[in-house]
């Protein structure tokens, strides 16, 4: 069964896919994402998504369970009814975003022993590693503080 959308919604689907793409994703998963945020309906089955987009079955199975497994969609049942129904998971973007968080922590810790294990004869480039560090370390102070002053302003 096709989703029903409207010329603009098809084009910001596109959009948007495009976008993703070239973040790494890809077009069957940049796609499914863009509908599921687009659709005015929020829940969507495995033959409304495939229908609508105009891709395969195995593409799109192929890319619903890699979005499943990065977390970047999630899906639910319903009772009496076999087919499982996918959705975004914009809902849970704090937590999204709290274990995004934790890992730029884990990544500018080893970053921090590659830099220690490296050579000094390397100037140039232990410059640049340091300075990603750097970087990383500021976002590590600043992000919690800007997260609790946009709560604060949202509440």
């Amino acid at each position: 069964m096709t989703i029903k959308l409207t010329q603009k919604q098809k084009e910001l689907i596109e959009r948007m896919g495009v976008h993703s793409e070239q973040s790494g994703a890809s077009p069957a998963q940049s796609r499914i994402m863009a509908l599921l945020l687009v659709s005015d309906e929020t829940e969507l089955t495995f033959e409304e998504i495939y229908e609508t987009l105009q891709i395969s079955k195995s593409a799109a199975s192929n890319a619903l369970n890699a979005l499943l497994a990065t977390e970047r969609i999630e899906y639910i049942t319903k009772t009496g009814d076999r087919k499982r129904y996918f959705r975004s998971r914009i809902g849970q973007w704090e937590s999204d975003f709290d274990k995004k968080f934790h890992k730029l922590l884990e990544v500018s810790q080893l970053m921090k022993e590659i830099l220690d294990q490296r050579t000094k004869t390397t100037k140039e480039f232990n410059g640049h590693l340091n300075k990603v560090i750097g970087f990383m370390e500021f976002l590590q102070n600043e992000l919690p503080e800007l997260h609790k002053k946009w709560k604060k302003l949202n509440k």
